[in-house]
């Protein structure tokens, strides 16, 4: 079979996958949106009748995003030991959920984030603060699946198609903005299931073909893949992205802050623990997805030692610079390589299992960000008396709307790694929805003013601190490299945006001059412990 033959079948293979799930998603989406009532309740939380091991699977389906299964895995790939640094923070991360946010969130809130800590602040700064740094973060979010989608779609139609790429972000779009628009939670949960159990028996297999390659020897496996990356040892040891400079040193300290921290100020995994019917349910929901997703960050690891041992790092990197396409090469390898049938399927199922991956996580997020702007901004600013299904609308027409803008972003940041603008949104979330919602939960002085200043002071300074790194400008990688206005060194915001958040919310609070409402507080107190009076 001739390289164009091979081109050829392993291309239509895939987009017939493609195609099938997306046939399947619709067909959920649009079962779903024909048995619906419309309520607020039934759009943004699915009625919460889902059952701690569904809600789960879907959390997990969620979280599991293209940054974890194409951009961890190519970091690994092309970094070694420094690459690992997402797969545990990733995963720590939800020790902070399980012990700390996640049943008080369940009790104490309806649809959003902005329902916790507005429970007993002045609603209207409150929502209008928390619900425009939800929105950034699930931009933010969403631009990394769409550039995860164009790696792959470029990849599958020939490598470097810039118009395949272009074209795969705006139809993961469209796509995103049909799920929302039609189903809602109900069928976003769905389809978030299924992509779970999808990507867990995908990434289960090449684990395994991984291992039997090398007999069962991890030490074979990486002594490989340091002997393929040109680097020796230095490849298993730490400081080969993150070393040397002082600049690149604080860069990691800064990305682990983020990813231990920014889970927990996710507005589309908050949102899941409002789909269950009890803060118990919640916390199993947690149990359950602690469970996949350290299972499946384990197997990252070796599927990115894999790549590295069985690809190289220079076929990786002549494929997609920043690593986005290590898995689907290597499964091509695992296959038995270019031209063989075993190579085309495994490459083809692979890559449907990675669309599949990027459209359940866009429904998530797209979800998320239209009830923030319909529950939090548009009800906080709407008119007295206006009837319940209109913000169920402005949902809608809110879903089309950060459709557009993750459309614009996603065509600009092509060429980064997708992990890597998962940790930016991370960082956003850790400093700004973070210290509002622990300051909320656990600080009996709390005000509005500092609730305010928590948010603003988190946001505006990690957003600066993005567009003045290296990221957007002064460097080849950027995003504007012929451009240079780059003033803060470090990749990641986190070290420094974290910090002013939280004190830009005691600030607020002690130089506040209305007194704390005492009576909201120990209200909020019990309903968060006891679950008394929660929805």
């Amino acid at each position: 079979m001739s390289g164009d033959e091979w081109g050829g079948d392993h291309q239509t293979l895939a987009l017939l996958l493609f195609s099938a799930f997306i046939a399947v998603t619709l067909g959920i989406t649009t079962w779903v949106g024909r048995n619906r009532q419309g309520s607020a309740e039934e759009f943004y939380a699915g009625g919460r009748l889902f059952s701690p091991m569904e809600n789960g699977f879907a959390i997990a389906g969620d979280y599991m995003s293209a940054a974890s299964f194409l951009g961890i895995s190519g970091l690994i790939a092309l970094f070694g030991y420094d690459g690992m640094l997402y797969s545990v923070g990733f995963l720590v991360a939800w020790l902070v959920v399980l012990l700390l946010v996640a049943e008080l969130v369940r009790n104490c809130g309806r649809f959003t984030l902005a329902d916790v800590v507005a429970a007993r602040m002045a609603e209207r700064p409150v929502r209008t603060a928390v619900g425009a740094s939800s929105v950034t973060v699930s931009v933010l979010y969403l631009v990394a699946q769409m550039v995860g989608a164009g790696s792959l779609v470029a990849l599958l139609l020939g490598g470097t198609s810039d118009a395949a790429r272009s074209w795969t972000v705006v139809g993961v779009g469209a796509l995103m903005v049909i799920y929302v628009s039609m189903g809602g939670m109900r069928a976003t949960t769905r389809i978030q299931i299924v992509k779970a159990v999808l990507l867990m028996a995908g990434a289960v297999t090449l684990t395994v073909l991984v291992l039997v390659h090398f007999h069962g020897n991890v030490n074979a496996l990486l002594n490989s893949a340091a002997e393929r990356s040109g680097h020796g040892k230095d490849f298993l040891a730490p400081g080969l992205r993150y070393g040397g400079s002082w600049t690149a040193r604080f860069d990691f300290i800064s990305l682990g802050l983020a990813l231990v921290l920014g889970t927990a100020g996710l507005p589309h995994i908050l949102s899941r623990f409002y789909t269950v019917p009890t803060a118990r349910a919640a916390r199993r929901s947690v149990v359950w997805s602690i469970g996949l997703i350290g299972s499946f960050y384990l197997m990252t690891i070796v599927l990115g030692f894999g790549a590295a041992a069985l690809v190289g790092p220079v076929d990786v990197r002549a494929s997609n610079a920043a690593g986005n396409t290590a898995v689907p090469l290597l499964a091509l390898v695992l296959g038995g390589g270019e031209g063989s049938t075993g190579g085309t399927v495994l490459f083809a199922v692979v890559a449907a299992v990675a669309f599949a991956t990027i459209l359940a996580v866009v429904a998530g997020i797209t979800l998320a960000s239209s009830a923030s702007v319909a529950h939090d901004l548009y009800a906080s600013l709407r008119r007295p008396g206006v009837r319940q299904h209109s913000e169920v609308a402005v949902a809608r027409v809110a879903a089309a709307g950060v459709g557009v803008v993750a459309i614009a972003l996603g065509l600009l940041a092509q060429n980064l790694n997708v992990a890597f603008l998962v940790g930016l949104a991370f960082a956003v979330a850790a400093s700004a929805n973070l210290p509002a919602l622990l300051y909320s939960l656990f600080w009996r002085n709390f005000t509005t003013r500092g609730a305010v200043w928590a948010v603003y002071g988190g946001l505006v300074p990690a957003v600066l601190l993005v567009l003045l790194s290296p990221v957007v400008s002064g460097s080849p990688a950027s995003l504007f490299p012929g451009v240079d206005f780059q003033f803060f060194p470090l990749e990641n915001p986190g070290l420094v945006s974290i910090p002013l958040g939280f004190l830009a919310g005691w600030l607020g609070t002690v130089t506040s001059p209305e007194p704390p409402d005492e009576a909201k507080h120990a209200e909020t107190e019990v309903r968060s412990l006891t679950g008394a009076g929660a929805v």
